[in-house]
C-alpha cells in the first residue's frame, strides 16, 4: 500500500514556523490580518473561511470577515476592495471566487494590492510566480504542493513530473515550482491526446482536474508520488479526490488523501503568506 502523505505534520511544520514569526510581530505592536471577502453564502466558501479564521487564531494572526450579498454591485466590491488596500491594519486579503456572474473577475483581481494579494491571484503575484522573482505571493494550494514534497522529502530534481490541469490556480503555478525544484514538468489538459501514457511515465503526478476518479489505476505506475489535489463528492455524498483512491493506492509509492491531504496544508500557507506581508510591510 502507497504511503499516505498527509497534510497535518506539514502544516504542523509550516505553523510553527509562522507561529514565531507572529509573534516578533506582535511584540513590535503590529497584529498580522487577514481580510477574507466573501460574495454570497457557497458552502465551499464558508467551509474554507472557517478553517481560516480557525487557523489565524492558532498562529497568533487576526481574520476579518467581509460578508457581502450575492447581488452586491461590482462598483461596491471594488470600493470595498480599495479600501482595505488604503487600510494599514490589513496586511493580506483573499477574496473566495468564483464571483457571481454580474462582476468582472478580471476588474476585481486588478483592483486588488498585489501587496496584499495573500492568495496570488493578481498579475503582478503570478509575475513573481512565473520569473522567480520571489516578488508577490504564489497561490496558496499550488503552494501547497510544494510543501508537502519538500516536508516528505521528494526529490524533485531530475524527475519527470506531469500536471493535470492548466489553471492559474494551481496547474501553471505548481508546473513553475516544480521547474524550480529542477523537475522536468508536462502539463496536460483537455488536449491532451494520451493522458494514461503521459502520466504512467511519470515520476510525480499532480492532479487538479476537479472530476471525480479522473486518476484511475490506468494512469499510474509503481514508485509513482501522487499529489491529489481535486474536491469532488463521492456517490455516498462525501468528500473525495481526483484520485480513484482504492484502485490508485495499491499502485503508487505515496498519494495524499482527500479529506486530509493538501486542503490542510493551504490554510497553513494562507497565514504564513499574511504574516510574510505584514513583515514586508513593516520593515
Amino acid at each position: 500500500m502507497a504511503e499516505l502523505l498527509k497534510g497535518a505534520p506539514v502544516a504542523a511544520a509550516i505553523g510553527e514556523r509562522t507561529r514565531k514569526r507572529a509573534e516578533a510581530l506582535r511584540a513590535r505592536g503590529i497584529v498580522p490580518t487577514l481580510a477574507l471577502v466573501r460574495v454570497g453564502a457557497r458552502d465551499a466558501d464558508i467551509y474554507y473561511e472557517r478553517n481560516a479564521v480557525k487557523r489565524c487564531a492558532a498562529l497568533g494572526a487576526e481574520a476579518r470577515s467581509v460578508l457581502l450579498p450575492e447581488d452586491v454591485t461590482e462598483a461596491a466590491l471594488l470600493e470595498t476592495v480599495g479600501a482595505l488596500n488604503e487600510d494599514p491594519s490589513v496586511h493580506g486579503v483573499l477574496i473566495f471566487r468564483p464571483l457571481p456572474r454580474h462582476i468582472s473577475d478580471a476588474r476585481v483581481r486588478a483592483a486588488l494590492s498585489p501587496e496584499k494579494d495573500v492568495d496570488g491571484i493578481t498579475d503582478g503575484s503570478l509575475a513573481g510566480v512565473f520569473t522567480g522573482s520571489g516578488r508577490g505571493f504564489c497561490p496558496c494550494t499550488a503552494q501547497a504542493c510544494a510543501e508537502i514534497l519538500d516536508h516528505y522529502g521528494v526529490d524533485c530534481a531530475g524527475k519527470r513530473a506531469v500536471v493535470m490541469g492548466r489553471s492559474l490556480v494551481i496547474g501553471k503555478p505548481v508546473s513553475q515550482l516544480l521547474l524550480a525544484r529542477n523537475a522536468t514538468v508536462t502539463v496536460c489538459h483537455t488536449g491532451t491526446r494520451d493522458l494514461a501514457e503521459e502520466t504512467r511515465r511519470a515520476d510525480i503526478v499532480v492532479t487538479a482536474v476537479g472530476r471525480l476518479h479522473s486518476l484511475t489505476a490506468d494512469h499510474v505506475s509503481p514508485g509513482q508520488v501522487v499529489v491529489d489535489v481535486g474536491i469532488n463528492t463521492n456517490a455516498e455524498g462525501k468528500m473525495a479526490g481526483d484520485a480513484d483512491l482504492a484502485a490508485v493506492e495499491p499502485i503508487v509509492a505515496a498519494i495524499t488523501p482527500v479529506p486530509g491531504g493538501v486542503g490542510n496544508v493551504t490554510t497553513a500557507v494562507l497565514v504564513c503568506h499574511t504574516v510574510e506581508a505584514a513583515e514586508r510591510q513593516n520593515p
